[in-house]
């Protein structure tokens, strides 16, 4: 199964962002699942890094953040960057993997129907024909509009044992997921399902932080309105914003969104393992 590595390169500082691949990798491993860390170096697309890979990535100085937009242009320049959600997608793809495990995707911005600013994973979603899990999309993002774009693209949205879209660091927001499943069986059945009616694209799968980590949606409403105006007022725009937010909450919420953030993403990695594994119709690795 994947891992992104922007959560190496953007997520966290080094050495805090080594210690976090380590863990996600052993998690996966201890799930029965082989890890396959996704990122560049030099120019070249490494799919399963070693652990010096590793550690090179993690000390990057000037790491890219790559998207779809971005990865020929670091190939061609011999960059080394993290892969986002649908870089890592694309990747995994060409290695024959099909099951991606994530934070939180990236939707639709507020306000996105006037500015247009939506992100690449949906449209990567469409297209590409990895099953990614994720904790839903983070609440600084238009939820509904989220979920409408993703319906429009004909991208099923899977809530794992939950009726509500998950908020990233909230087990639950308002809005009602379109499908839900009940095990790791069920998504693989229905991954095979599409491959054999020839559907293009992938899935996503909605996986709710653990109650015991998350902040309530009505809790994270309030700190993620007060950054929103904050970012307004700065004046704070394009990629910028997204960063801004994220810092601010930190602070706001006294660490709170890093502990859930960790969290949320050792959770995906646990069930997408288990998808992994039904999913190849093998026994697990020892």
């Amino acid at each position: 199964m994947a891992l992104e590595s922007t959560i190496i390169t953007h997520g966290m500082p080094y050495p805090q962002n080594l210690a976090m691949a380590h863990q996600v990798e052993a998690d996966c491993r201890e799930n029965k699942a082989l890890p396959a860390t996704i990122g560049l170096l030099d120019g070249e697309i490494l799919v399963g890094m070693t652990e010096t890979q590793l550690q090179a990535l993690a000390a990057s100085p000037s790491p890219m953040k790559l998207s779809r937009a971005d990865l020929g242009f670091a190939l061609a320049m011999g960059r080394s960057g993290g892969t986002t959600v649908s870089a890592t997608m694309i990747c995994a793809a060409l290695a024959g993997i099909s099951v991606f495990a994530t934070g939180g995707i990236g939707g639709v911005h507020r306000g996105g129907e006037d500015s247009m600013d939506i992100s690449a994973d949906l449209n990567e979603l469409a297209r590409t024909p990895v099953t990614v899990v994720c904790a839903g999309a983070k609440a600084i993002l238009d939820l509904p509009r989220t979920l409408e774009y993703l319906e429009t693209r004909g991208v099923p949205v899977l809530g794992y044992q939950t009726d509500h879209l998950p908020a990233f660091w909230s087990a639950a927001s308002p809005w009602r997921v379109p499908l839900r499943v009940e095990s790791p069986q069920e998504i693989a059945a229905i991954m095979e399902a599409r491959a054999r009616l020839g559907l293009d694209g992938g899935m996503l799968v909605t996986n709710p932080i653990p109650a015991v980590d998350e902040i309530p949606f009505d809790a994270m409403k309030i700190l993620v309105d007060q950054v929103l105006e904050e970012a307004r007022l700065q004046k704070v725009d394009g990629k910028a914003v997204t960063p801004f937010l994220l810092s601010r909450l930190l602070t706001l919420s006294e660490g709170r969104s890093l502990t859930a953030n960790i969290a949320l993403v050792r959770n995906n990695v646990r069930l997408a393992a288990a998808i992994a594994c039904a999913r190849t119709g093998q026994a697990p690795i020892e």
